[in-house]
């Protein structure tokens, strides 16, 4: 990837804001995409040739202060605000972020805390265990029922955008990958020159113009929950809240629990599906997981997860 992150962040979101969006006045024809740099530089209170000298790396120390303005001028909210001055810190210090995001594939930070794949028995939802890139290090057996991509071993980007088994599982397909792709953005950080994270972006961008589009829209959205509506083959139309919470004690992994909401059509296909996936599982001998995961699983006689070593 290009060491100059900062200037196509900038040149990436000038495209997309259009002049009336900004206040201009547009006449005649207009050969550029959205703003043209000296608009820009206008609307921020800066010259045109230090904005361009941003966009083309050859001054890499905004201040905070520019950096608002130009916030602003491209209507960034909190989240994309705070990635822009990541990227402009990061290429300010000239340093190589200090962690590594799939980089360090089968060291301690892909390894799921004990407690956390015991809590994906016990929990009663569909749950897993994602790290920054992505990749699904656990899942407990309810999830993976629920949709491929939530199975241990998965790479979640790699399910949508490769795969041929996630686009009618749900009904606003182009939020969900315009979401997952901006979601990644925010995960990575300035790990976007970590060797590993270049070669999973390369691989999607090679094979799926959709993931092209989007990663070159540079769109950054939180690490939150939200709603997603799916359909599955055996239980039929679902509901679901998405919740991501943060482990402690790890690089970025992140606990993805899905729950209906009590009473609802929803919860019912999620407890029909918990039965099926039980029944599934006892009529093959039950699952086994490792790390520990499977123990605690016999024991407690619930939702038997999954765990994947990236060794």
């Amino acid at each position: 990837m290009s060491d100059n992150t900062l200037g196509e962040y900038l040149r990436a979101r000038r495209a997309l804001v259009r002049p009336e969006d900004a206040g201009l006045r547009v006449t005649g024809v207009r050969r550029t995409p959205g703003l043209r740099r000296e608009e820009v530089a206008t609307l921020a209170g800066i010259s045109a040739d230090y904005y361009l000298r941003l966009e083309q790396g050859r001054d890499r120390n905004p201040s905070g202060q520019v950096l608002d303005a130009i916030a602003r001028v491209f209507g960034l909210d909190a989240t994309a605000t705070a990635y822009l001055r990541g990227l402009a810190s990061a290429s300010g210090s000239g340093a190589a972020a200090p962690d590594r995001a799939r980089g360090s594939r089968g060291g301690r930070s892909d390894r799921v805390p004990t407690g956390t794949l015991q809590l994906l028995d016990v929990v009663g939802l569909p749950a897993f265990v994602e790290n920054r890139a992505f990749d699904v290090l656990a899942a407990n057996r309810l999830a993976s029922a629920l949709a491929p991509g939530m199975r241990a071993g998965e790479n979640r980007l790699r399910t949508m955008f490769l795969g041929h088994t996630e686009q009618g599982r749900y009904p606003d397909w182009e939020q969900q990958m315009g979401g997952m792709v901006a979601a990644f953005r925010s995960s990575i950080g300035t790990r976007v020159d970590d060797p590993a994270i270049t070669s999973l972006v390369g691989e999607l961008s090679l094979g799926s113009e959709d993931f092209r589009r989007l990663w070159a829209r540079h769109d950054v959205r939180p690490l939150a929950g939200g709603t997603v509506r799916m359909w599955h083959p055996e239980v039929g139309e679902l509901e679901l809240r998405r919740e991501k919470l943060g482990i402690g004690g790890t690089d970025g992994q992140l606990l993805v629990l899905h729950h209906a909401e009590p009473g609802s059509p929803s919860a019912g296909a999620l407890a029909l599906l918990g039965s099926l996936a039980a029944g599934a599982a006892g009529g093959a001998g039950g699952a086994s997981g490792a790390g520990g995961a499977g123990g605690a699983a016999g024991r407690l006689g619930t939702t038997s997860s999954t765990s994947y070593d990236l060794d």
